[in-house]
């Protein structure tokens, strides 16, 4: 019997050099948040007519993905639209998606974001296309800002249910299917429907974590 190859393990922590082991443990995920740091300070020092130019320019509302589908897909996961949420979004990054690309390695964490942040955005655009042809919706909805990284944090959130230990798992899924299903239910907007897609996405990766001592792994790093 054969197995397939599995990602080699990230580099092994350096006690004499912390911060440096510590991003080179997680490199997609500290790159991505280096990328968040210098858009978000663009649009902090920008005037209020550029800042507005660059939110609605880089998202991947259905004006954009209509003439720069690739573009748009890609640089709306770079862009946050109020830098004064920086600090919370480093500490998610920190405590979702560095534990899940040290648990499952960069390319597989790599596929999972990028997989459920097309997914997520195109089916919700679509939610919002069908609406506005049935006159559910107003037509600047064709032009509204969508940015940001949560779809990939939903989505990596869902991932991490396989690398808790035990039990706890299960009590920790539930948990996050509660809070994202919740708004959802009571009326929520395209933006909730995108979180649920992605975290499904995330729950779907159960295959990418096995053969993986991933909590180890996460352990390690995490404390």
């Amino acid at each position: 019997m054969t197995y397939a190859p599995v990602p080699a393990p990230p580099p092994g922590p350096e006690p004499s050099r912390p911060v440096r082991s510590w991003v080179r443990s997680a490199p997609g995920t500290h790159a991505w948040l280096l990328i968040i740091l210098a858009t978000s300070l663009v649009i902090a020092f920008s005037s209020q007519g550029l800042e507005q130019y660059l939110l609605h320019r880089t998202s991947s509302n259905l004006h954009e993905l209509d003439r720069h589908p690739v573009q748009s897909l890609l640089l709306s996961a770079f862009w946050i639209e109020n830098p004064a949420s920086l600090p919370t979004y480093v500490l998610l990054f920190e405590i979702v998606h560095a534990r899940v690309e040290r648990g499952i390695g960069t390319a597989r964490w790599l596929l999972v974001v990028t997989t459920a942040h097309i997914a997520a955005t195109l089916v919700s655009q679509k939610v919002v296309l069908v609406r506005i042809e049935n006159h559910d919706a107003s037509r600047r909805m064709l032009h509204v800002v969508d940015i940001g990284v949560s779809y990939g944090l939903a989505a990596s959130a869902g991932v991490l249910t396989y690398l808790v230990p035990g039990r706890w798992k299960w009590l920790y899924a539930a948990a996050l299917t509660a809070f994202f299903a919740v708004p959802l239910a009571t009326g929520g907007t395209f933006t909730d429907l995108g979180h649920a897609i992605a975290l499904a996405v995330g729950f779907a990766a159960w295959p990418l974590t096995r053969g993986r001592r991933a909590w180890a792994t996460v352990r390690a790093y995490g404390k």
